[in-house]
């Protein structure tokens, strides 16, 4: 894999590490960063030996969001959604495998999108989500606004977009928005074990899981159900669903190969 300038990148064991690496900026987002990002997932994604992938955040912030600096009188905001951002989520969203967010610090903005977009968030206990956009006079973008209603309801994710507050670890968890809040001395073992476990797991299981949950956001209970049997026809004929009940038949734990 390339060498990067924003971002630093390894895979080890299954598990594709992404840490966003501008922490003078708080890991905010440049052209370059988001570039860069957008590489990484797509190698990230091809590569049948990662089967889970981890984003965080070097130093005290998981991602400040869009580097403020970058933004020009009369630049437009549309195109660098449609350009750099929005591909960003479509990459995590559509990967065929877990991509989970170690949020290290502050998450805001289009950094907070991020986060939402990845399938299981981890926090450390003084890290923060801040809907930041309100505070310069913008909307929620890179899918803060499909992500957020989804996991807390209409009405508190207005209240978290158009006040802008800070969520501390304690409320995104009562909230539901994260799964895992880790002490920091216990942060990086507790988190690996996770990926671990992932990694290490039924991969097309996990990767249907994903397109099975984003389809019931917009289906009727009916149609859930005959997804589920077209999805659990594709599972069944997998060579892990095949090891798993081999395993238990044998007693034994399953040896999941992501096949």
């Amino acid at each position: 894999m390339p060498e990067f300038e924003t971002v630093e990148v390894a895979a080890e064991n299954g598990i594709g590490k992404l840490t966003l690496n501008r922490p003078d900026s708080l890991n905010a987002f440049n052209e370059k960063m988001t570039a860069e990002i957008q590489s990484v997932l797509k190698s990230f994604s091809s590569e049948k030996s990662i089967r889970c992938v981890a984003i965080t955040g070097k130093g005290r912030a998981f991602s400040a969001g869009q580097d403020l600096k970058e933004v020009a009188p009369g630049k437009s905001f549309a195109d660098s959604l449609k350009r750099r951002y929005n591909p960003m989520i479509r990459q995590i969203t559509g990967m065929e495998k877990p991509v989970v967010a170690l949020i290290n610090g502050v998450a805001a903005g289009a950094g907070m999108s991020m986060a939402l977009a990845c399938d299981f968030r981890i926090m450390s206990p003084g890290a923060k989500l801040i809907q930041a956009f309100v505070k310069i006079g913008l909307v929620p973008d890179s899918g803060s606004s499909y992500f957020l209603p989804r996991l807390v309801g209409s009405s508190k994710a207005f209240e978290l977009a158009a006040l802008g507050s800070e969520i501390s670890a304690e409320e995104a968890m009562r909230l539901g928005i994260v799964n895992r809040i880790f002490p920091d001395e216990e942060f990086a073992e507790e988190s690996q074990k996770i990926l671990d476990r992932f990694a290490n797991g039924p991969t097309r299981a996990y990767s249907l899981i994903k397109k099975m949950m984003r389809h019931s956001a917009t289906s009727s209970l009916e149609e859930s159900l005959e997804y589920e049997a077209y999805m659990q026809e594709i599972a069944g004929r997998t060579e892990d669903a095949g090891e798993a009940t081999k395993a238990f038949v044998e007693k034994r734990p399953p040896v999941y190969k992501g096949t």
